[in-house]
């Protein structure tokens, strides 16, 4: 598979080596946006860019009918068109907060977690994240979708970053940016009487690119167009 990375920053250049390793090429290494010509080799697109350019990335390759994965967080207010027009150039797309195997492992956890806490309303909710300097969002993608998963089953309506002044709805993000951590985040239940936490802590990027590497795999292997998300990939690779 001929694979072309929008953003070739750390992320991108992990990505190259695990494409590589799994007997893939890299057509393009953009750090713009990329043209028609650019994109004409490739089977398929790995964003991980900027948030101010993962939209033109991804809608570039919608027009080109080019299946692409995209990790890029900090742009989600403009996902819903983004959504439009991959299904009017059927296309095929997926955007995941966090691609990493174990991560999408942790978010069947932390949904399942959160439909047994919904009971019992003596213990409240908190998050924390910490990442890497050069991470330009806070809180990060993969803590949104986090929380977003505990506010559709349970009576939490809203998130808050920073976590002050809490409304009893409001589940409260502490984000943490440390020299060269690779993306932690914890989830703490308390009640006076104890804690229930759970955490997941990357050791590499090699996690994140892998998934995003299997994901395009599996983008360019399906038949049909529309948008995905990575539990697709993960049932398929169940199966």
């Amino acid at each position: 598979m001929k694979i072309a990375l929008l953003g070739y920053g750390k992320m991108g250049k992990t990505i190259e080596k695990i494409a590589l390793e799994r007997g893939h090429s890299i057509c393009l290494k953009a750090s713009s946006t990329p043209s028609n010509a650019e994109l004409s080799q490739a089977d398929a697109a790995i964003d991980f860019s900027v948030p101010s350019a993962a939209f033109n990335n991804i809608t570039k390759c919608f027009e080109n009918k080019i299946p692409v994965a995209c990790g890029t967080t900090g742009w989600l207010d403009q996902y819903k068109e983004a959504e439009e027009k991959c299904l009017h150039h059927q296309a095929k797309f997926i955007y995941a907060s966090n691609f990493s195997l174990g991560v999408n492992l942790f978010f069947e956890l932390n949904e399942t977690l959160a439909k047994m806490m919904s009971k019992f309303e003596q213990y409240s909710v908190s998050m924390k994240e910490i990442h890497h300097t050069q991470k330009l969002d806070a809180p990060s993608g993969t803590a949104i979708s986090l929380a977003d998963q505990i506010i559709q089953h349970t009576n939490y309506k809203s998130w808050k970053h920073p976590a002050k002044n809490l409304l009893p709805t409001e589940i409260g993000i502490e984000a943490e940016r440390i020299d060269d951590v690779k993306g932690t985040h914890n989830i703490t239940y308390a009640s006076t009487i104890d804690d229930i936490e759970i955490t997941h802590k990357a050791h590499t990027r090699d996690g994140f690119a892998l998934g995003a590497v299997i994901a395009a795999e599996w983008l360019a292997q399906k038949k049909e167009s529309g948008v995905f998300q990575m539990k697709d990939v993960l049932q398929s690779l169940k199966s």
